[in-house]
Parts: C-alpha cells; structure tokens; sequence
C-alpha cells in the first residue's frame, strides 16, 4: 500500500525488502524492474578469524501484479585463519571450519580467495495478497549455479499486515538442497537443509521502518534429509529507510545457541554451530526502482 506526504502506510512503492534475509509478498507490478544490491556477511567463529561475504546483484521484474522474477549474479569474498573446529577433532591437528576454505589451507595460515562465483533465478507466485486478505500466501523458487556450490531453494511465504499496512508480520518455511564443491580433495558434499525464517517490522515514521528476524536452522547429510546433523537459532534487528525510487535495509542477526548430531557433532563447540556459519550476520542491502 502507497503512502503520499506524511501518511505512514506500508510501503513507500510496491517491492521494497523491508526485511533482511525473509523474503515478503511486496513485490514488483507488472511491467516494473528493479535493481538490488545485497551484501551478506558472516563474521567470527569460535577462535581466528572468519569472514564469508557474499554479493549478490539481481534484477527484479514483474510479469503480472502477482508474479515476479529476478535473476541474480553472484560474487563471494573469504579470509579465514586458524578458525578451528572443535577441541576433540583439532586438538593436534589444526583444521578449518568455515564455508568454502578447502582442507589444504588446514595448515594454520592465512586463506583469502574471491571472485564471481555463478548466478541465480527466482520466481515468486503470490497467490493471496495480505493487503487484501487476512494472510497472503506465496511460493518461491530459486536455482543456483556456482563455483563452490550448487544448490535449490523453495519457500513457502507467509505474511500479514496490520495497524493500516505498518505493521508486517512475515514467516518463509524453507528447505535447500545444496552440492558444495569448494574442497576437490574432499570431493561432493551433498546437503538439504530446513529453516524457518520470522520476523516483524513497523513503519514507526513515514520512510522508516524496524523491527527483527529470526532463523531456526536444521542441517541434514544428503538431498533428502537422510540424518540430522546441526540445530541454530540466530535472531536480531533492522532497519529499513525509503525514498521516492530507492530503499535500504540493514539487519543483523546473532547467533544465540546450536547443537550438532551424528556426523556432524564435530562442527559444534561453546554451545554454537560453526561449520557454514558465524556468531554473527549481517545484511545490507539497496533497491533502485527503474522505471
């Protein structure tokens, strides 16, 4: 919903990101492009250094009021050091834990490397619209190819409005399966995973809006969740400002606990899940409407 002057109606245009990491129902018009910039940051481990950023520029268009599609092309940036795996795995041997550092830069020294890593396709389908309905409903889709990792998406989008469209409250259940190809020596790795994604944010001034988000993360070994490997809970705030044809979000979520299983007992140390993730996220990202 459009606000004009002082009004404090949701959104400033049609296909804001309000939220950081969970995707809305605000989406692009028919014949409407927008430009996206995303910079998501994953930072610290359990000891040395870890920093997994990833970039990610898409296109926004909608084909109809209720169908949008983007494509996005990706680019990534590592520098790791000394960040171990727990205690019972490195206590002779150091190893590295991180997304996309190999197991030949176990030795203890610095692991830089960054580049285009590949490109993605989404499409979202809204089938209710939660300006017009109690709940609106949506799904998603989104194949990735890349250099360290394949993988694909699907969500289920749930979101309602209230307090006339400046209170949004949002759900997306999500489960990937990915194929991470960043360690040749290691080979394959095949996983799936299973989130649930929530958050609120409240327009408390004309072109502002906050609130939080959250993540409760399940990992499992294989494409079809053959066993249960890890558990984490990350949760934390944002920010979102709009201008006449731009926005930007900040968010920031913080790891707060996780348990690992089987296999993977050995990515869990100081009650928290390290493996492909950080104590902290951070996300910001920028929009441009085109025409």
């Amino acid at each position: 919903m459009a606000f004009a002057g002082g009004s404090f109606g949701a959104p400033a245009f049609a296909g804001e990101g309000i939220f950081g990491w969970l995707y809305s129902l605000d989406l692009q018009p028919r014949g409407k492009a927008e430009v996206e910039q995303r910079v998501d940051m994953t930072h610290r481990q359990a000891v040395g250094r870890y920093d997994w950023n990833q970039y990610r520029t898409e296109i926004e268009y909608g084909l109809s009021d209720d169908f949008q599609i983007g494509a996005y092309l990706n680019a990534f940036s590592i520098r790791a050091q000394d960040n171990y795996l727990s205690d019972e795995v490195c206590a002779t041997t150091p190893c590295t834990a991180g997304f996309g550092v190999p197991g030949t830069a176990s030795s203890g020294g610095a692991y830089r490397r960054s580049g285009i890593d590949g490109a993605s396709l989404e499409a979202i389908w809204r089938i209710s619209n939660p300006v017009t309905s109690p709940v609106g409903v949506g799904l998603y889709v989104e194949p990735t190819w890349g250099k360290l990792e394949d993988s694909l998406e699907f969500r289920l989008l749930l979101q309602s409005n209230f307090l006339d469209d400046r209170l949004v409250l949002a759900a997306n259940a999500l489960v990937e399966m990915e194929r991470e190809k960043y360690d040749p020596a290691n080979g394959i790795i095949r996983n799936s995973m299973a989130d649930l994604l929530y958050g609120a944010s409240y327009r408390f001034a004309p072109r502002w809006s906050a609130g939080f988000e959250g993540r409760l993360h399940t990992d499992h070994d294989g494409y079809r969740f053959e066993q249960h490997t890890q558990t984490a809970n990350f949760i934390g705030p944002n920010v979102h400002y709009s201008a006449e044809r731009w926005w930007l979000t900040a968010a920031w979520r913080h790891q707060v606990g996780g348990s690992c299983y089987g296999g993977g007992t050995a990515d869990c140390s100081l009650g928290h899940v390290w493996d492909s993730h950080g104590r902290d996220q951070i996300m910001l990202k920028v929009g441009y409407l085109l025409n």
